[in-house]
């Protein structure tokens, strides 16, 4: 029915062929040594057919391959330059497109979701997909009633497919891992694993999203697409225009970059305060710069549109009072207080003993963008913070290794720091203290 490859087999001999791959390149590299090629050329040559085959794969493969490119895409940023450069294009092409499956599957999951009747709930249906994702794609069309809507199909077999990458990709995620210095790959794939249900339900999504659509359905600054109309593998959304936040990283000029990294912001810290949830795909694919009303207004009058909410982190207060308090405390110099307020909240396992002045220390140049009335964004400064935490002679990578991520916070952690990624790939200019300020519990003392 799908042109998806989803029979266990074939998609497990796909994935498990990228170590052998990685294997091989490295013997290829030694022979060019050998054949008197410099190490640095080599290198170059072995990151480039190392990154070709390995988003080539994950983005033919869809499902949890693809979902799990999406994840590391965002992180970009944090790799060296010089095996960035490589990586760059082909995690680009993760964020936001997929091989489309075809016509006929298109036309048959519609029929059986929607009623022999379908194409009559349309004016207008786009049997070309206008992006295509992990676990389904997007066909463009027009409501019986006249709106513009996106169509969102789901896959058939991508729950299987699903599962199926991510336990295949969590089996040699150690070769995976020196792709993103600093980062733990296998918490990452558990926790895409963990998601993999609430995806697939777009019951949920919905539900998700008309919270969203409704919060901000008179703000001047974020766009949330309304839900038309939703059934099980198919979900109708009101459709928005705008620039991909993969073309404004790519070809924006500073002020969009900037206006496009202030919303980014904004919405992060402001979402969970005014719905509860936290949207949780914080990749470029799933954002939108849209142009004002008001032409002369420039980019200041540009919103962020935001889609697919397919994964969120319910929080009905709003982001833990922990993580504004603890920042505010180490801006502060409190030493003593964050150590007691890590420990109690179990950051430091009562079997630690760290010192105090060591962690603040440890914390403070993570936490820079906070403390500053605007911070440039960069992938300099991305770099130099996996660089610190990743380099295992350095008293950071010792000292990150004790502390612990208690597991109601891994999903707002991957999420921010996921965001802190796409705000380096902007290169944007960002008053980050301004949002703590308006949205964070804690972050301004309590009078």
């Amino acid at each position: 029915m799908s042109d998806l490859p989803r029979k266990a087999v074939t998609r497990t001999a796909r994935l498990a062929a990228l170590p052998l791959g990685f294997a091989g390149r490295a013997t290829w590299g030694l022979g060019k040594r050998i054949g008197g090629k410099s190490a640095e050329l080599v290198a170059r040559e072995l990151q480039q057919r190392t990154a070709d085959q390995l988003f080539k794969v994950l983005g033919e493969l869809k499902g949890g391959a693809m979902k799990f490119g999406q994840a590391l895409s965002v992180f970009e940023s944090a790799l060296p330059e010089e095996i960035a450069g490589p990586y760059r294009a082909a995690l680009t092409k993760l964020q936001d497109a997929a091989p489309p499956m075809p016509t006929r599957t298109v036309h048959a999951v519609l029929e059986e979701r929607l009623g022999e009747a379908w194409r009559e709930l349309f004016l207008e249906f786009e049997d070309k997909p206008s992006a295509a994702a992990s676990i389904g794609q997007v066909h463009r069309a027009v409501w019986h009633d006249g709106r513009e809507v996106a169509v969102k199909v789901q896959y058939p077999g991508a729950g299987e497919a699903l599962l199926s990458d991510l336990t295949q990709l969590s089996r040699f995620a150690r070769l995976l891992g020196p792709l993103i210095p600093g980062m733990d790959i296998k918490p990452l794939i558990t926790e895409l694993r963990d998601r993999v249900s609430e995806e697939l339900d777009y019951g949920l999504e919905a539900r998700s999203q008309r919270v969203h659509a409704e919060e901000f359905a008179d703000d001047p600054d974020v766009v949330v697409p309304s839900v038309v109309h939703q059934s099980e593998q198919v979900l109708v959304t009101e459709w928005i225009d705008g620039i991909p936040l993969s073309e404004v990283i790519a070809e924006g000029t500073e002020a969009q970059r900037d206006r496009a990294g202030q919303l980014l912001a904004r919405f992060l810290f402001s979402g969970p305060a005014r719905t509860g949830l936290l949207h949780a795909d914080p990749h470029p694919g799933n954002f939108r710069l849209l142009p004002g009303d008001d032409d002369e207004a420039g980019p200041e009058g540009w919103r962020l549109g935001v889609l697919d909410f397919g994964t969120v982190d319910r929080l009905p207060g709003g982001l833990p009072e922990t993580i504004g308090t603890c920042l505010r405390l180490t801006l502060e110099g409190d030493a003593e207080a964050v150590y007691e307020l890590l420990r109690a909240d179990g950051f430091v396992k009562k079997s630690i003993d760290l010192a105090p002045e060591a962690v603040l220390e440890y914390l403070l140049p993570i936490i820079e963008p906070a403390a500053a009335e605007a911070f440039g964004f960069t992938r300099g400064w991305m770099r130099t913070q996996a660089a610190r935490v990743a380099d295992p002679r350095s008293p950071a990578h010792q000292l990150g290794r004790q502390l612990n991520l208690p597991p109601s916070y891994l999903l707002i952690h991957r999420v921010t720091l996921s965001t802190i990624g796409v705000l380096c790939q902007l290169n944007a200019t960002v008053r980050l203290r301004d949002e703590l300020e308006e949205w964070l519990p804690g972050f301004v003392p309590a009078e």
